[in-house]
């Protein structure tokens, strides 16, 4: 009857331990993805500008 117990209980710590990681995990992905995404904005905007100071080459 113990023995059952323990064994419940170990897999409850188990199954917490690994919830922890996921989130965790999640967590960290969540910010490297935000952080990308600004990386890219960043690129884009700025190869339009350069867009727009090569066109400037045709209006003066």
């Amino acid at each position: 009857m113990d023995n059952s117990g323990q064994t419940s209980a170990e897999f409850i710590l188990l199954f917490g331990g690994i919830f922890v990681v996921v989130l965790l995990v999640i967590y960290i992905y969540n910010n490297y993805i935000n952080e990308l995404g600004g990386e890219i904005a960043s690129k884009e905007v700025n190869e339009f500008n350069n867009q727009i100071k090569a066109l400037e080459l045709y209006f003066k």
